[in-house]
């Protein structure tokens, strides 16, 4: 019944003389062949914040797998040293080989569960020889009833493959019928034939278990990344270190100003420093009205999506004393300004780096006469950043101090302009208590501070700026993505990481059937892959053909299609994701420097870290933390599981808790 019970719980017993229970570590072994499917696996694990070893294949150096690196003992007790394996496929060492039989007498003895990242159908596995083998762009799976009693539980609903190009094949895949000891996951109905056949489902054979995987995949495409938490929690099964949530922000920028609109004429936007011609104003600007303003409080009730407004107050005002003193838009914001959150974003959205000498296109730095760059002063950058919040305070706005969103994430570091953070910025941070100001995805990936405060990178949508409606839309992203020859700009075809349309698109129905399509497939699969960063947008986006909806909509049908109830859209503010990409970055270092020590041992995780450390775990509903005195329930519910960053309870040196 002992050995009965640790087998459940992904724990074996080394032996049947033993007379402990054995420790496993909290790690995975990686074997990398090179391939895709490895590499997609193991971009999951980085990720969640699992530690894992990687043995490559393809170098002459690696270690050879045998006993002594698979297991040892540690205070007398037996150790396995990784809780699961990820192999390329079934036996990449050579059935029968020395490697390959010490891998399965290792899995055998401590109950350690195999991942073939991916296999062709074959009895090998578990299955009959493909019904089917070709392509699978488009096609339909599903999670069978055992998949969602299991570690697929969190899915709900069918799963396509991407299929983005007709002339492009993007999956290959084998569809096979188990057979005894498989037990099927996922699966789809056999194409060109009868019956359904699976694509991810375990092999239980000769004391061994193994999770196979038939058709191939990389990191990015859609059907990786909706089962891949499955995958890890199987492969885990379900105890682990790291912890992913799905999620998905929106800040909308320059709300209460106006914002340019594109010239479909000229090709450029008036009062940008390269629109050559015209008045330098030309076209009238795009804002909200209030009868925007009050669908986008609508829409955020039937969504269950909280738009960020990140505001310029100074903007309105002045918008509203040219207008006679009276602004419908701001009243209405505000009317409504408990329906929302709100960012500070500067009082008039002015550009705090360096002075902009626009004598020249593109812009350049103006100089001091020593040759020195020339920047915007600490108290006027203080001033547009305390303005807008004491703005936001008189008008009863709900904010938190420490946040903001610079105009056009000025500031910071602008290549090729300026290669530097305005030097003055940190200074002005700390004197109104920022701690989290916006950065560009684009330029800028990684989180990294500026004086006391960390930047958040924000992922820009293609959903222009300097557009109010569908057409308009169109017709800047074929400017920018049409080849000369078709009418564009030719910048697509002198950029390496750009691809120029097949053909342009309708300005009538091209933002429609392309653009929005396009857009919330990349913002979908941002939320699905456990990545908080925040996406924005513009107040014109909202404004007359209301062109971001669309894409919305479509990002959370997209996501209720295919997840359970139990794993909720989530949708934090700009400081919490801050706080989570900080936590992540300590925690990776933690794990590389090799001062984290973690393992179970029967029904009991341990786990040391620096002191401080918050450490990211995962484990069974049930789990509950050690405390000098009693227990908690630790972690809260997500997808099944619990989980949360936690840190041992006062006086305790190790966090400890005790699985159900």
């Amino acid at each position: 019944m002992a050995a009965a019970g640790l087998l459940a719980l992904g724990l074996g017993v080394p032996g049947a003389a033993a007379a402990e229970e054995p420790r496993i570590d909290l790690r995975v072994l990686v074997v990398d062949n090179g391939d895709s499917p490895v590499g997609a696996i193991t971009a999951e694990l980085a990720k969640t914040g699992i530690p894992y070893t990687t043995v490559d294949l393809n170098s002459a150096s690696r270690p050879t797998i045998d006993a002594a690196f698979l297991s040892d003992t540690v205070d007398g007790i037996p150790r396995a040293r990784f809780q699961g394996v990820v192999l390329p496929n079934e036996a990449p060492f050579g059935a029968g080989s020395a490697e390959q039989t010490a891998l399965e007498a290792y899995e055998t003895t401590y109950g350690i569960p195999q991942v073939d990242a991916y296999t062709w159908a074959h009895p090998g596995v578990g299955l009959d020889y493909s019904s089917y083998s070709g392509t699978l762009d488009g096609q339909a799976a599903a999670v069978t009833d055992a998949g969602r009693t299991g570690y697929f539980g969190y899915l709900d609903g069918a799963l396509t493959f991407e299929d983005n190009s007709a002339s492009v094949l993007e999956s290959y895949g084998f569809v096979a019928s188990p057979r005894a000891g498989f037990t099927s996951y996922v699966d789809t109905a056999v194409p060109g034939g009868t019956g359904r056949g699976s694509l991810v489902g375990e092999y239980a054979h000769d004391g061994r278990r193994e999770l196979v995987v038939t058709f191939a995949y990389n990191e990015y495409q859609q059907q990786f990344r909706v089962l891949a938490r499955g995958i890890v929690e199987w492969l885990t099964q379900g105890v682990h270190l790291g912890q992913s949530r799905n999620s998905f922000a929106v800040h909308i920028d320059d709300v209460f100003a106006p914002d340019s609109r594109w010239d479909t004429e000229r090709n450029c936007t008036p009062g940008d420093f390269d629109c050559v011609g015209g008045d330098g104003e030309g076209t009238t600007p795009i804002r909200m009205t209030a009868a925007d303003a009050v669908y986008a409080a609508q829409w955020q009730r039937s969504s269950g999506l909280k738009l960020d407004m990140t505001f310029n107050g100074g903007s309105g005002e002045e918008w509203k004393a040219e207008s006679g003193g009276t602004d419908p838009l701001t009243d209405q914001l505000l009317a409504d300004k408990d329906e929302f959150r709100w960012m500070n974003h500067t009082y008039t959205h002015q550009y705090l780096g360096c002075v902009q000498d626009t004598s020249t296109v593109p812009w350049s730095c103006a100089k001091n006469t020593d040759g020195s760059t020339q920047y915007m002063s600490r108290a006027d950058i203080s001033a547009e950043i305390a303005g807008n919040y004491n703005w936001g305070v008189t008008n009863g706005l709900s904010m938190d101090r420490a946040e903001l969103v610079t105009g056009e994430h000025s500031g910071l570091r602008t290549l090729p302009q300026q290669p530097d953070d305005n030097p003055n910025l940190a200074g002005a941070l700390a004197d109104n208590g920022i701690e989290w100001t916006a950065s560009d995805n684009s330029r800028e990936s990684e989180q990294r501070s500026v004086g006391g405060a960390l930047t958040v990178p924000r992922y820009p949508m293609n959903v222009f700026y300097n557009t109010g409606t569908a057409a308009e839309m169109a017709d800047e992203y074929n400017w920018i993505y049409a080849s000369a020859a078709d009418g564009g700009s030719g910048i697509c075809e002198n950029n390496p990481t750009s691809t120029c349309l097949d053909e342009p698109l309708d300005t009538a129905t091209g933002y429609a059937s392309y653009i929005v399509p396009q857009e919330a497939r990349t913002a979908l699969g941002h939320a699905i892959s456990g990545d908080p960063r925040p996406h924005y947008a513009h107040q014109s986006n909202l404004a007359e053909d209301r062109t971001l909806y669309p894409v919305l909509d479509q990002v959370v049908s997209g996501y209720q299609a295919l997840f359970a109830d139990n794993t909720p859209l989530e949708n934090p503010r700009q400081s919490a994701i801050g706080t989570e990409l900080q936590r992540r970055a300590a925690w990776q270092s933690a794990v590389a420097d090799g001062t984290v020590t973690a393992y179970r041992v029967g029904s009991t995780v341990t786990v040391v870290a620096p002191s401080g450390t918050q450490i990211p775990v995962t484990a069974p509903e049930g789990t509950t933390k050690q405390l000098l005195l009693g227990t908690a329930t630790f972690g809260t519910p997500y997808a099944g599981r619990q989980a949360a960053w936690t840190t041992p309870d006062l006086l305790q040196s190790a966090l400890t808790l005790n699985l159900p």
